[in-house]
């Protein structure tokens, strides 16, 4: 794609049509005024890069996306699968956004991971493609009361190809969307890994399974086979999650798959009517007309990220539609700059409001995780590659000539999805979607996650609550767009969350004591199995973080409600030429990672908006 930059020989006619497709580094090198594009995407992420390929599909839809970010090109730690817990924070493929103290762990400030590069957050995150369950689907569809976002009328955009029906019309086998792209690993065995009959092969982002053996991986799957309470399940994207099986990660030969590197390939970039510029940073959306009494805001305003507050200000308008899909943290953040929230908020800040819509930036909703770690009695482990920097070239080197070896795969070979019991609860409302959707998560890792004691290995269980009741909020530091929000996502911040969160770290303990790991497990190095609640309950306030796995801060509602931001069909509420498409749209959070859940909302937004127009 970089051959594309700036150095491309492009014939622009403003307020035409572009001659060329491409990518361009900065916003300085489009023309200052009188821009159009049939549509205009903000945000080149997970995604806003479905969007760019499906709709310029069409050759005579002219398509601009604005991102942020950077390029995703040539980023060894974006790259390389095993990588990814380098690729944020505190680098420039991220946000490095801090959370607002929480209350629930301890009071501490914690770093907030978004992606900042092409691809967004499907650059660099942890690649696990993990559906949910069919409840979480259809509480989507219960509350917004389109059954378009039912599992049934969602699993076609994830695997199936051929005819199905949709509210609007009728999609043909010919132009079926579909995300997945199921690519087992070419040098493992994959027998009673995954479920066939549950994936894609035809679509884009590819998904696959473990590449590499990891020393843990027999005691985890010989434990999960021989349990009653944490049973194996050969296809945790089923629908009914429940259980332990194999990781499924968005990796491709040995390499991440984003949305930029599989939606964004060569063979779409080649369209000569999509557009990335990059480096552009949306400064707020603008209304460009009214009809039938409805505000219109099909105008963004934008600058040079490099240039910062002081930047010029430039304007494009979308003929038919302007697209947000900034993600959780950047979607409500434009909006509010824009005057578009809670009247009284905004005024309190200095910005003039145009639009009354109290719940952005509301409701929003994250994952919570903890780590609990062992010494093991096994020398294979990724721990001495973490602490030396020969084996680390050696694997790297092995990498680079033939993506093989243990860096072809994240840190996770296995994955669980559980529940409690449901008369564990007590006076507490199980929160989760339904009986088959699990309150907790375990990510099965063959070492210590981040830099490991100076000798020893060790074996990692992180556990994350899943269904969690507390919700947080976006809001504004400042009126200067540049600044970042002020995010709180209030983690732990209802009693059931934490209950869950304890309840999940027993558990694991207890998984850990399974005949299958007797002579595995040394000791434990963080909390003892025999620790209080009051003790475990204070180690996890302390040691906890995100899941990095934010949504709702632009939920979709029913059509008439008069809470959430989107309708179903995720057009801003009382606005036209305004959608949203992005996780922040989810009107809960699945007990699942996010991505693929976002990947096939934006699936399905292609295929309305292609629809309406």
């Amino acid at each position: 794609m970089n051959s594309k930059l700036r150095n491309i020989c492009v014939a622009l006619v403003v307020g035409c049509t572009v001659s060329y497709g491409l990518i361009l580094s900065q916003a300085t090198d489009l023309p200052k005024s009188n821009l159009e594009f049939d549509f205009i995407i903000v945000g080149g992420g997970t995604a806003g890069n479905v969007l760019g390929n499906r709709l310029t599909e069409n050759k005579h839809t002219s398509v601009l996306v604005l991102e942020a970010g950077g390029s995703n090109e040539d980023v060894l730690n974006i790259i390389v699968p095993f990588f990814a817990t380098r690729a944020t924070p505190n680098t420039p493929q991220d946000w490095n956004y801090t959370t607002a103290p929480q209350t629930g762990l301890a009071g501490r400030s914690v770093p907030y991971p978004r992606g900042f590069v092409l691809g967004g957050s499907s650059s660099v995150n942890g690649m696990a493609y993990t559906r949910g369950s069919k409840e979480d689907y259809d509480r989507f569809a219960h509350v917004s009361g389109d059954q378009g976002w039912s599992w049934n009328r969602l699993i076609p955009y994830m695997r199936k190809v051929g005819l199905f029906k949709t509210d609007v019309h009728v999609i043909s086998a010919k132009n079926t969307f579909q995300n997945e792209r199921f690519s087992p690993p070419t040098d493992r065995n994959t027998t009673e890994r995954f479920n066939p009959a549950v994936h894609g092969f035809n679509g884009i982002n590819t998904v696959s399974l473990p590449g590499f053996p990891r020393g843990s991986d027999t005691v985890v799957i010989k434990a999960a086979s021989e349990s009653r309470e944490f049973p194996f399940n050969i296809d945790t994207n089923s629908g009914n999650p429940l259980g332990i099986g194999w990781t499924q990660s968005t990796i491709k030969n040995g390499s991440r798959s984003s949305s930029a590197t599989s939606y964004l390939a060569p063979q779409f970039m080649s369209r000569p009517n999509l557009h990335i510029m990059l480096n552009t940073m949306a400064t707020r959306v603008v209304q460009s007309g009214s009809k039938n009494g409805e505000p219109e805001f099909q105008t963004v305003e934008y600058a040079a990220r490099s240039g910062g507050s002081n930047s010029p200000r430039f304007r494009a308008t979308a003929k038919k539609e302007l697209i947000l899909s900034t993600g959780a943290i950047g979607t409500p953040h434009l909006l509010l700059h824009s005057g578009i929230g809670d009247p009284q908020s905004l005024t309190s800040l200095g910005i003039t409001p145009v639009h009354n819509l109290p719940s952005v930036g509301r409701n929003l909703t994250d994952h919570t995780l903890v780590r609990i770690s062992w010494q093991v009695n096994s020398t294979d482990t990724f721990d001495e590659s973490e602490r030396n920097a020969t084996v680390t070239a050696e694997e790297l080197n092995r990498w680079n000539i033939t993506k093989t070896g243990p860096l072809v795969d994240a840190l996770t070979n296995q994955i669980g999805w559980q529940r409690l019991p449901k008369d564990s609860f007590g006076n507490l409302t199980d929160p989760s979607a339904g009986p088959y959707s699990p309150h907790y998560e375990f990510l099965i890792t063959n070492g210590i996650v981040g830099t490991p004691p100076s000798t020893g290995n060790y074996f990692t269980i992180s556990v994350a609550v899943v269904s969690p009741t507390a919700r947080g909020a976006v809001t504004l530091n400042s009126t200067n767009p540049f600044d970042p929000p002020v995010i709180d996502p209030n983690m732990l911040g209802e009693k059931v969350d934490i209950f869950i969160l304890r309840e999940a770290v027993r558990k694991i303990q207890q998984f850990v004591s399974e005949p299958a790991f007797t002579g595995y497990i040394l000791a434990p190095i963080s909390i003892n199995a025999t620790a209080s609640d009051a003790e475990l309950d204070a180690f996890i306030r302390s040691n906890a973080a995100p899941g990095f796995h934010p949504v709702s801060t632009a939920a979709m509602s029913a059509r008439g409600a008069k809470h959430g931001v989107v309708d179903p069909d995720l057009t801003v509420k009382g606005v036209r030429g305004l959608r949203v498409v992005d996780a922040s749209v989810l009107p809960f959070i699945p007990g699942a990672h996010t991505q693929a859940a976002t990947y096939t909302f934006a699936e399905r937004a292609a295929d309305l908006i292609k629809a309406s127009h």
